[in-house]
């Protein structure tokens, strides 16, 4: 039987995938897991949920608050707030555990339920699995006064803004800024915050129907985000997506910076003002190589993880490092952020940009971007990846005539029979030419 949590939570189709049985299910378990050590120490557990603004995520709120509740929780309903909003407010609250009900930058249709531990963490895979261990298990029925309550939780956007603005070494005076809100959670946080922080800001993207979350806005469509910004002559622009845990960036001349860019900018910045803990990095595999050219090349060392917000978190807390990230724009402050925050590094690049009087592209030459190709294989025997003599073989050729200048990476899909084929090199010519044929070989030595 396949694991019901992925490696963003529970996902799936709504209402078809992922049900209201199926989410009051789950409710009831983490009430079960989770909320043990409230019990044991005599109280109620206390639990924040939030949601983008999927129609779906209607639905699947009132069956969480209703399995919750009726397992002697009291939930807190923060309604519509961005994935590190929710993080932060459990937290804040000091609740047990906080619920976050989307599917990120998935299309509309689609929705998803993860969790957060005590202090805005998201959990561990033994304690997600503990929680589907508990949904074949008991049910937690109280009676009488010991059910829990729902209420509204009336302040959470404001303290997830006050916490933003607080979180900035210097105001965004004289920038102006294009933020486009995917038309998801950030909608009502984003566009007041850059506001609050002294910026002038041209939004898009940001009237949401609950149906059209991702479509055509936000960091998985950034043509709307280019034109705005060279159509109002703004100095840069911002792309969240749907739950706002990431964000793209677009320079004043419309060109895109992406997560790696961002990370290296913010990285010597926190350098540079002594806040880099241990002046190291946290970033995952695919990583672009111009980044760790970059970083060494300014003194800093950079620590690999698998492709994964949580690989990174978790690298992250057991080093007591202060920045990490992906490519994909999901960039971790560990000094204000439990999970990756697109509203903050947002306000984090425009105050670099306040801070130094530059503009975003002079910001961001400070990486080379290397020609960097992806394919992927299917129908393939991923297990054979590292035991394959022939494959191996060419991978090795392919080392060696980049000559240090390029790098090959083969990664087996966590999901699915199939192996992703990642080159770099100096020239786009050599990494696509290599990409090809490694990916020739993958297909005849490891046919299903």
């Amino acid at each position: 039987m396949a694991r019901l949590f992925g490696t963003d939570g529970v996902r799936g189709l709504a209402n078809r995938d992922l049900t209201a049985d199926l989410a009051i299910s789950i409710a009831q378990a983490a009430a079960v897991v989770l909320g043990e050590d409230a019990r044991t120490r005599g109280i109620k557990p206390k639990a924040v949920i939030g949601r983008d603004p999927r129609v779906s995520g209607e639905f699947l709120a009132a069956a969480i608050s209703a399995g919750l509740a009726s397992s002697g929780v009291d939930v807190f309903d923060a309604g519509v707030l961005p994935t590190p909003a929710t993080a932060f407010l459990t937290d804040d609250l000091d609740a047990d555990f906080g619920v976050m009900i989307s599917a990120s930058h998935n299309p509309a249709p689609d929705n998803g339920i993860k969790f957060f531990s005590r202090g805005g963490h998201k959990l561990p895979d033994d304690v997600e699995d503990q929680i589907e261990t508990a949904m074949s298990g008991p049910k937690l029925t109280p009676v009488g006064g010991a059910v829990g309550r729902v209420q509204r939780f009336a302040d959470a956007e404001d303290r997830y803004i006050v916490h933003l603005l607080r979180s900035l070494p210097n105001r965004l005076d004289g920038l102006k800024v294009v933020v486009d809100c995917a038309h998801g959670a950030a909608s009502g946080v984003s566009p007041q915050v850059f506001t609050d922080a002294g910026a002038k800001v041209v939004v898009i993207g940001a009237d949401p129907d609950g149906n059209n979350i991702n479509l055509g806005y936000g960091s998985t469509h950034m043509s709307a985000l280019q034109s705005a910004v060279l159509e109002h002559g703004a100095d840069f622009g911002i792309a969240h997506d749907g739950d706002a845990d990431r964000c793209l960036a677009v320079d004043a001349n419309g060109a895109i910076i992406d997560g790696d860019q961002i990370m290296a900018i913010l990285a010597l910045s926190l350098k540079e003002r002594g806040q880099l803990a241990r002046n190291t990095l946290v970033a995952t595999v695919m990583s672009n190589l111009g980044l760790r050219i970059a970083m060494k090349e300014n003194g800093i060392e950079m620590i690999e993880t698998g492709v994964g917000d949580r690989y990174v978190l978790e690298e992250m807390r057991a080093g007591g490092y202060t920045l990490g990230g992906e490519q994909s724009g999901h960039v971790i402050f560990a000094q204000y952020a439990t999970t990756g925050d697109g509203i903050l590094t947002g306000l984090k690049i425009g105050a670099e940009m306040a801070r130094t009087k530059k503009s975003l592209a002079e910001l961001a030459t400070v990486m080379k971007i290397y020609p960097q190709v992806l394919i992927n294989v299917k129908g393939v025997d991923k297990t054979r990846v590292e035991s394959d003599a022939e494959l191996q073989k060419v991978v090795a050729e392919a080392e060696a005539d980049l000559h240090g200048t390029g790098r090959v990476l083969l990664r087996a899909s966590g999901t699915e029979p199939l192996v992703r084929v990642m080159v770099e090199a100096a020239e786009a010519g050599a990494a696509q030419s290599w990409a090809e044929r490694i990916a020739r070989v993958v297909e005849k030595q490891l046919a299903l």
